[in-house]
């Protein structure tokens, strides 16, 4: 098949993974002519092929980006348009295997290739059969379940800088959420990192529910751009196939971005801000909008790593980001920042598919927390502290040690009684401030001990 297709060799220009090929304008081969993100076979003079993918079209000058690298591609060299875009073997053979970039296998288990294959990176969702979110992911991560809820469909990042434990943060949430099939596309890892996901998950006995697409640091670059597509689109069809609910875990979307950079230089394209390409925005927005909820299905999660270069929030990527998700976990100093993460989703399960309780507790935890940290920079200022300070103080305290810490796990409703509990140890009924009726119900009553030494 492939030698039947028309042969194009006159290429004008090698830089670094990309090959620029100058094709006929109009071949009148509907199969051959040359179409945005189609394959394409490049063949060297020795007989050797590299798999290429289109990427940019001008008038009858097309760019391809070689997956393998260009070494041993010479302007010698003959390309061939498959007149397909880049698919991905599905089926219930996927589950518990790895793949890299190209969609191949690097596991060391069977081949692939004759499965059935879907095609990635086709349009978003049509909004007509998108629901309203309305179920929540449990992480057991209670500075996520109680104070920024995982809503189904919702695309939300962690914003963390280099050095923090956004990946063991993630490997954990993967590992305690309660979806039915998770999908881990990894972008530029070290090795160290990739066998640490494959390891972690491999312990937990997740591969049964999971698929993996992994792109090690010393993969080629353009192969890094194939991660999202890849993995959404298995993302996809298992959830409108199988009706399952799907979360997609990413890391590290700026990798994601930097390839961006790096290829948008080879092509020569007008850089914009820092360097990076002026679609980076759609670029972004592309991926992170096939998080849905399907009316008639299951629901696709996104929750990705957006790491800040030198920690600054007004990086191009984690700002364009921040435009297109619907909130963020701020990580920092290893905890999740109560004042700097955000669920915008939260409002369509806190209280409706949760405790009564759930809202009010969030609220009057942040609040006196907020107190205390402000009696923090009273008492560091050497201001003389009022009782309720000191009672701020101590819950502040209480506050980092028992929901702060990522490495804490325990249920939604674990937290919500540990909530009032540390709220009882700290403040009487009515210095909370909440509904009377549900003080009456959940603020634990003082052990008779207590209450006869008083």
């Amino acid at each position: 098949m492939i030698e039947a297709l028309i042969g194009y060799s006159r290429i004008l220009a090698i830089i670094g993974d990309i090959v620029q090929v100058q094709v006929q304008e109009d071949s009148g081969n509907e199969i051959a002519a040359p179409r945005l993100e189609d394959l394409a076979i490049i063949e060297a003079v020795d007989g050797s092929r590299s798999l290429a993918q289109v990427i940019n079209i001008k008038r009858d000058v097309v760019a391809l980006q070689v997956f393998r690298g260009t070494r041993g591609i010479s302007t010698d060299s003959t390309v061939r348009f498959l007149g397909r875009p880049m698919q991905v073997s599905y089926s219930g053979n996927i589950f518990g295997r790895v793949f890299r970039g190209t969609g191949e296998p690097i596991d060391g288990g069977p081949d692939l290739s004759h499965e059935p294959a879907v095609p990635i990176g086709g349009p978003s969702v049509n909004p007509m059969r998108r629901i309203l979110a309305s179920r929540m992911i449990r992480t057991s991560v209670p500075m996520i379940d109680v104070f920024n809820s995982l809503v189904e469909s919702q695309k939300i990042p962690i914003f963390s800088k280099a050095g923090e434990p956004f990946n063991a943060l993630l490997a954990r949430i993967g590992i305690q959420a309660d979806a039915d099939a998770i999908v881990f596309g990894g972008m530029g890892l070290i090795f160290d990192d990739y066998y640490f996901f494959r390891k972690t998950f491999e312990e937990a006995g997740m591969f049964a529910r999971m698929v993996m697409f992994v792109n090690q640091a010393s993969d080629p670059v353009v192969e890094r751009l194939l991660i999202p597509d890849l993995s959404l689109a298995v993302a996809e069809n298992i959830a409108v196939e199988e009706q399952k609910r799907v979360l997609v875990l990413l890391t590290d979307m700026t990798a994601y971005g930097d390839a961006l950079k790096e290829v948008s230089i080879a092509m020569d394209q007008v850089p914009a801000s820092r360097g990076y390409p002026g679609d980076l925005y759609s670029q972004l927005a592309r991926r992170y909008e096939k998080a849905c909820d399907y009316a008639q299905g299951g629901s696709v999660t996104i929750l990705s790593v957006t790491t800040m270069p030198g920690g600054d929030v007004t990086h191009p990527i984690p700002d364009n980001t921040g435009y297109i998700t619907e909130g963020q976990f701020y990580l920092h100093d290893g905890v999740l920042d109560p004042f700097g993460s955000l669920s915008r989703l939260k409002q369509h399960v806190i209280g409706k598919v949760t405790r009564e309780d759930h809202g009010q507790i969030m609220n009057t935890m942040i609040r006196f927390y907020s107190q205390g940290r402000d009696a923090e920079q009273k008492q560091a200022m050497a201001f003389e502290l009022s009782g309720f300070d000191q009672k701020t103080l101590k819950f502040g305290k209480l506050f980092r040690q028992r929901f702060m810490d990522i490495n804490i796990s325990m249920s939604l409703e674990e937290a919500l009684d540990l909530s009032w509990r540390t709220l009882a140890e700290c403040f009487e009924p009515q210095e909370l401030l909440m509904r009377q009726e549900l003080i009456d119900k959940y603020f634990p009553a003082k052990p008779q001990s207590v209450l006869s030494a008083t």
